[in-house]
């Protein structure tokens, strides 16, 4: 595989990709890691480019993208299906499945095992009058209002509870344009749980309304599925379906490409962070976040009073010490009494020294731990600053394309390759990246030096194929140049997809070490602190 495009698979889509997390086919351990449909069925959608699967390899993840017409095709199909075989409008249908978190099977069991009950909790059960529709009745008075007159149009739902179609629309615009609410929008009489169905509000509101209604009663769709999730990519209205499930984030980095060019990790819907975890890059990101380095920096950088415990830092070249707070008098160096300096038997060097030495320890201890995560922290954010820099270049390549195609007379496709070469260089960069953050918290043993190995060869990858990619045109034009700027956007492609199989393949066997519990990390996060 050369590119991202290699990458990109498509999920079978349908009631079998619907997954729990009650099931208890756990990943670890399995050999074969595959959980998913390798034949896609006829349901509507983006297709994306399929790849094979290597055994034990989880790189690969497949996945599916919908756009809102086919998440509404869907929704019509499962609703038309109850309709057939409960014998009831599709409006009911509609209300029981969003009541049921679409989970159409159990919709059926329950509703023949109790009928009565199961229409009462969805919102159907009262049912004192016909079809709702809007009339005009002699001697109305509307509750809300208190208007009353011969030709005062008026609207009940099947509960019987009518209010004028003034008021019953001024309900439904508060509830769907103010309060984002669509799917449970109740009778406006108190105490009544009948849920308005979509014919109902055909008859009251404007289209535009409706037509923010189906987006919000889409919206619902989509959260209420634990395989589908919307693309956070800005003024982008499609959804992905992967049925990765929750507790098996610890062993797979569900990374997904929307139809829009987005990728992101359908785990915690945060910008493609492989070869990362969820929970690490979650620890990650808190830990540059917080003041914790800052505690790190005062424990480097300052020592407390033997006496008092007062934090005090060091102002002058001297190692005689007073504290201000109790005029304790002791050294700098060795944490003892300075009144015993300069005699015989006592020096800074006398390690078997208790309380000197355990004063030495933890400076030690906290130097090492706040230069080990400044190593980490630097390097990831070099990448950060060079993939933005790569960003702003990428968004001048198609201007550099030009000026490279006038000068050298070569044709639009024969410039391509400085666009391969661009979006390679800003996918790399953004892989090394997350891979610092997944070193820190790393513990040592064999894996990790293969690991580093392979993040060294693509990190000086990377850095070539960035020097070529910033030549002058004039140089660029030459065709050796171009030649080598096309192999190394390969090589970089083809190391960081060795790199991304290495680590996916021993996350989902379980072979990594980490220093913090991906399983349970409210309790690992105390201890986790004093070993990384």
């Amino acid at each position: 595989m050369d590119s991202d495009e290699d990458f990109v698979s498509t999920i079978s889509s349908g009631d079998d990709a619907m997954q729990d997390d009650t099931d208890n086919d756990d990943l670890s351990g399995a050999e074969d890691f595959d959980v998913f449909d390798d034949e896609p069925d006829d349901e509507p959608g983006i297709p994306s480019q399929k790849v094979s699967k290597s055994k034990g390899v989880t790189f690969d993840i497949n996945y599916k993208v919908y756009t809102p017409d086919d998440i509404q095709h869907q929704q019509d199909d499962m609703v038309n299906e109850v309709n057939m075989i409960l014998e009831m409008s599709k409006e009911d249908a509609a209300i029981m499945l969003r009541h049921f978190r679409w989970n159409k099977e159990r919709l059926i069991e329950e509703y023949m095992d109790r009928p009565s009950r199961v229409l009462e909790a969805a919102g159907l059960g009262s049912s004192a009058g016909g079809p709702p529709k809007l009339e005009t009745i002699a001697g109305f008075v509307c509750d809300i209002c208190c208007e009353d007159g011969d030709g005062l149009r008026s609207f009940a739902m099947k509960c019987g509870h009518r209010y004028c179609a003034d008021c019953y629309r001024q309900y439904l615009v508060q509830k769907i344009r103010e309060e984002g609410e669509a799917a449970r929008i109740q009778c406006p009489s108190e105490g009544c749980h009948r849920i308005i169905d979509a014919r109902s509000l055909d008859l009251l509101v404007a289209p535009d309304l409706v037509e923010r209604y189906q987006e919000l009663l889409n919206r619902t769709y989509v959260e209420d599925k634990d395989v589908l999730k919307w693309c956070p990519a800005p003024d982008c209205e499609n959804a992905v379906e992967c049925p990765v499930k929750k507790k098996d984030l610890d062993k797979v980095v569900p990374t997904v490409a929307c139809a829009c060019g987005h990728r992101f990790c359908f785990g915690c819907i945060l910008t493609d962070h492989q070869p990362a975890p969820c929970e690490l890059v979650k620890k990650w990101l808190k830990k540059c976040a917080d003041d914790s380095e800052t505690a790190n920096w005062i424990s480097a950088n300052t020592k407390e009073c033997p006496k008092c415990n007062s934090t005090i830092e060091k102002n002058g070249g001297c190692n005689h010490m007073t504290c201000r707070k109790c005029k304790h008098e002791f050294c700098w160096m060795c944490m003892g009494l300075w009144s015993e300096h300069g005699t015989s038997w006592y020096n800074c060097s006398r390690f078997e020294e208790r309380s000197g030495t355990e004063a030495r320890d933890a400076q030690a201890r906290s130097r090492v731990s706040l230069e080990r995560y400044l190593h980490y922290y630097n390097r990831y954010a070099n990448h950060e600053q060079s993939a933005r820099l790569d960003k702003d270049i990428y968004q001048k390549t198609e201007k550099k394309m030009v000026q490279l195609q006038t000068a050298s007379g070569m044709s639009w496709i024969e410039v391509q390759y400085l666009n391969s070469a661009s979006q390679a260089l800003q996918t790399c960069r953004q892989t090394l990246k997350w891979t610092y953050a997944f070193a820190f918290y790393l513990a040592r043993n064999n894996l990790t030096e293969i690991f580093e190995d392979n993040q060294k060869d693509l990190e000086l990858a990377v850095e070539a194929l960035s020097e070529m990619f910033e030549k002058p045109i004039g140089e660029l034009s030459e065709p050796k140049l171009k030649v080598d700027i096309m192999d190394k956007t390969a090589y970089c492609n083809r190391r960081r997809v060795i790199l991304l199989e290495d680590t996916a393949d021993n996350l989902a066997n379980g072979r990594w070490t980490f220093n913090v519990d991906l399983k349970n990390p409210t309790s690992a996060a105390s201890s986790a602190t004093s070993r990384v």
